[in-house]
This record gives structure tokens, sequence and C-alpha cells, in this order.
């Protein structure tokens, strides 16, 4: 999921803060245009004039102006990646990873109105779906090059061999299944979480709900009581 948000603005200094600012308030007004009129019918200079910018700064912040709809935050995967290497090493990797992305959606309640408004835009455009579909698939395989790079260096879950532990062949196949698989199920759990709480707002709030998802994750999904 690509999340709409100056998130990381305490770090920096005032220029990249107004920065992160400027590209969250063209994104966001180029989905809310979008969801009003259809995004083939959305300019760049339309943006632009809804977030109070030349169209010359909305181009200092995307190529095209498609990626105004896909690429919601540049920043929020390259965020989580050092999040994850940066995390404790007693952490498990699905412990760092959801820590990591807990950081990322801190602002989830605040920001779902705006999220349901960008899967409509989505869904009702079908090269920007895919496009979409491109940039959280490449994002995926990122995160799971670091969710590698972690456990290589130490941090691994049980089930992954340790340096010396069992034969190459199952060190090298587990340091390549674990983080993807890892990568691509937390992934899911983000959607579920965000999709469940969107459509129960009354009966938990949004970081229990991640918590209780993840949780299940770690338990290895055991079935429900019946």
């Amino acid at each position: 999921m690509h999340v709409v948000s100056e998130k990381g603005a305490a770090g920096g200094g005032l220029r990249e803060r107004k920065k992160r600012a400027t590209r969250a308030a063209l994104a966001e007004a180029a989905v809310r245009l979008a969801a009003e009129h259809g995004a083939e019918k959305v300019t760049a200079e339309a943006i632009s004039a809804a977030a109070g910018v030349s169209v010359r700064t909305f181009f200092n912040y995307f190529d095209t102006r498609d990626d105004a709809f896909v690429v919601i935050d540049a920043d929020a995967g390259a965020r989580m990646r050092q999040a994850v290497l940066d995390a404790p090493a007693a952490l498990s990797p699905l412990e760092a990873l959801r820590d990591a992305m807990a950081a990322e959606l801190a602002e989830a309640e605040q920001q779902h109105e705006l999220w349901q408004l960008h899967a409509r835009v989505l869904h009702a455009s079908p090269h920007l779906l895919v496009r979409s579909l491109g940039a959280h698939l490449a994002d995926e395989t990122e995160l799971a090059e670091v969710i590698a790079a972690r456990i290589r260096s130490g941090g691994r879950p049980a089930s992954v061999p340790a340096p010396g532990a069992g034969s190459d062949e199952e060190r090298r196949r587990a340091l390549d299944l674990y983080p993807r698989l890892l990568a691509a199920v937390a992934g899911t759990a983000v959607r579920i979480s965000v999709e469940h709480w969107c459509a129960r707002q009354e009966e938990a709030a949004f970081p229990d709900v991640f918590r209780e998802v993840f949780a299940l994750l770690a338990a290895g999904l055991p079935a429900p009581p019946a």
C-alpha cells in the first residue's frame, strides 16, 4: 500500500520538510480530483492549481501526470527498508517489519478516507492500476532484499538456518524463499488490516487491528475455535 504522509517531517531541515509537504499536497490533490472527475480528465495544471503551486513545481516532483496518481509517497518504501535494517538485533525479521510498517501507518485513522478514494481511482483506470501493481511489486522485491540482508547480518527467525547450520543448499533456499514470502505476506497483512478496520471502525482502533493481524502471523496462523 502506498501511503500519503508527511512522515519523517521531524527529520531533515526546513527545506526537506517543505518538499515533503508539497509532494503530499500534490498527491492528495491528484487523488481527490481524479475521484471527482476521473483521472483521464485531470490535468497537471488542475492538480497544481488545487495544491497551490506552479506546473513547473509539479514536474519537479513527478515525471509524468500519471505518477501523481500512482506513486503517492515515493519515500515510504525507503523509510520502511531503513527501519527494518536499523531495528534492534533482538527482534525477529517479522517483528522488525511489523514495527517499521506500524510507524508508516501511524496516521492510518486520519488517512483512510483518502486511501479509499485512491483505491477507487485506481480501479476506475486499469492502466493506473497496472502501474500501481508494478510499483507495489518493485517495493516488495526491494523489501525482500533488505530482509535477506538483515538475516545474513544475524537477525534471523528460528526457521532460517544460522550460518554453519544445515547444508549450503538448505541455507540458500531459506535465504531465497523466506524474505520473499515475508515481504509478500506482510503486505497482504497490511491490506487486510486496513480493509477490516475501514469496514468495522466502531469495533476497534486501527493499531489494535494491525497488532492482532501480525500476532496471528507470528503465531503461525492458528485456526480460530469453531
